[in-house]
């Protein structure tokens, strides 16, 4: 017969061995261990460390097996949260805390400091640039690098249209193919100044009629023109040096000054004086007030003066040569104030900024072709843009912050300019010669320019003040043209 012992537990034990000095202790659902066999003497020890799961910070490394304790708010919307923590984090932190080991409460919530931000803690960045867009916000769809979407930004501004063709065309026989002249100017009362020949014709652009100002005969012929710029009194440079200025109402010559000894090709006014410039190097100051034929003489260039213009706050005037040299004057020396001489052509071209003072730009002729920027507080040059082609003219909207510029060798073309970016807004061709002439209406909108063509071309160019909207492109006009004399 069988034993009790074997009946009972199904073991053959050895003498002096009952079952209670057997001790079988369980560890987990997949790993039994069985004690050292010992007297009840003898404490029990163990060959394996299992540590404290509770001191663990199992979520930092997304080892946590437990299930979300937190619960979803009422009326929240768990594909939202998704996609929110998907835009924020990245995939591979949804993808964690969607999948059975990521983790939950406890301490892998939300407001534990170690959660979501070490869940991507040494791991290689993830590449999203190849991959295909995890969510309809993803930034390969919309193009920019927040993951927003674009209706959150306003969109970009349209460019502004210039018409390619000018509205209007003017034929102006004997206009002279001579860069050191200028013939052209547009008064503030809305009348086109144009020195053709020994003759300055004057025309309205109101209703288009056609007036002789004057003729200086067949041994002279005029250089310059310019309006005062309450546009009632129009000045006339000669090729014998004088400078005669006439009532532009009345057609009627009221003074007469010398002082140069040759050609006078530029002039320029102020509230109350008239600088004029002239191939004998000087520049004279004219004060129509007072008796003698100038007030002061300003010397420094060393070759015909061809460019001159005043700031708008009459404080400063400046000077370009053929002599390459770009001066600038004030009202308190006969010396110039500054002496800038980065062109390497003669300095025709001059404007001064109407948005911001001590600012004005100078272009370069065929051997330059640069446009540069000037501060002439400190006399630094601020920027230089190569054209490409001899720069011919200048002039600075008054209604935008924009430049433009006329140009002759080799493309004859007419440039529109951002500023401070310079930008290209527009490239305008038309003249088979050089643009040597430009003058802008009183509106700031419309520029007339003039070449070797014979020919004076309307352009508009510039918003108005208030709209600051498109000019409408009425090219057609052009097909037709009005003889200015």
């Amino acid at each position: 017969m069988e034993s009790p012992q074997k009946t009972k537990t199904g073991l053959n034990l050895p003498a002096g061995m009952n079952q209670t000095s057997l001790r079988l202790e369980t560890f987990s659902s997949s790993f039994r261990g069985i004690s050292t066999l010992s007297s009840p003497s003898k404490s029990t020890c163990s060959d394996r460390f299992i540590p404290c799961r509770s001191s663990s910070r199992l979520h930092a490394f997304d080892l946590q097996d437990k299930e979300p304790t937190t619960p979803v708010k009422e009326g929240g919307n768990e594909a939202y949260s998704r996609l929110l923590k998907s835009e924020l984090f990245g995939s591979d932190f949804v993808s964690n805390s969607l999948s059975p080991a990521g983790g939950g409460g406890g301490q892998g919530s939300a407001s534990s400091p170690m959660s979501p931000c070490t869940s991507n803690m040494l791991r290689f960045k993830t590449d999203r640039s190849n991959s295909s867009p995890c969510s309809p916000f993803s930034p390969s769809i919309l193009g920019n690098d927040n993951g927003l979407s674009s209706d959150s930004s306003p969109p970009p501004k349209p460019p502004r249209k210039v018409p390619k063709t000018p509205h209007k065309v003017l034929d102006a026989p004997s206009l002279q193919d001579d860069f050191y002249l200028n013939v052209v100017d547009w008064s503030s009362q809305n009348v086109l100044a144009v020195g053709l020949g020994t003759c300055v014709y004057l025309w309205s652009a109101s209703n288009s009629k056609v007036t002789k100002l004057c003729d200086l005969g067949p041994n002279d012929s005029v250089c310059s023109l310019q309006w005062t710029r309450e546009g009632s009194y129009i000045s006339v440079g000669t090729s014998h040096g004088q400078v005669q200025v006439w009532d532009g109402t009345q057609c009627k010559r009221v003074r007469t000054m010398g002082g140069h000894q040759t050609r006078t090709g530029v002039l320029a006014w102020n509230s109350r004086i008239l600088s004029s410039g002239s191939r004998d190097r000087n520049i004279l100051q004219h004060d129509i007030r007072v008796q003698s034929d100038y007030v002061s003489k300003l010397v420094g260039h060393k070759s015909e003066v061809c460019g001159l213009k005043w700031s708008h706050d009459d404080r400063e005037l400046a000077s370009g040569g053929n002599d390459n040299q770009l001066l600038v004057w004030n009202n308190h020396s006969q010396q110039p104030i500054l002496k800038l001489t980065e062109h390497t052509a003669a300095v025709k071209a001059i404007t001064w900024s109407p948005h911001q003072s001590s600012l004005f730009a100078s272009g370069g002729g065929t051997a330059d072709r640069c446009i540069r920027f000037w501060n002439t507080t400190n006399g630094h040059q601020l920027n230089s843009i190569d054209t490409g082609s001899q720069v011919c003219n200048l002039a600075w909207s008054k209604n935008v912050n924009e430049i433009v510029s006329t140009h002759g060798y080799s493309q004859n073309q007419i440039m529109l300019w951002k500023y401070p970016s310079m930008a290209k807004v527009a490239t305008l061709t038309g003249h088979s010669m050089r643009v040597l002439y430009l003058a802008t209406s009183p509106d700031g909108q419309t520029i007339v320019t003039g070449a070797g063509d014979e020919t004076l071309r309307f352009w508009n160019v510039f918003p108005s003040v208030k709209m600051q909207t498109p000019v409408r492109d009425t090219g057609l006009w052009s097909l037709g043209r009005t003889q200015i004399r």
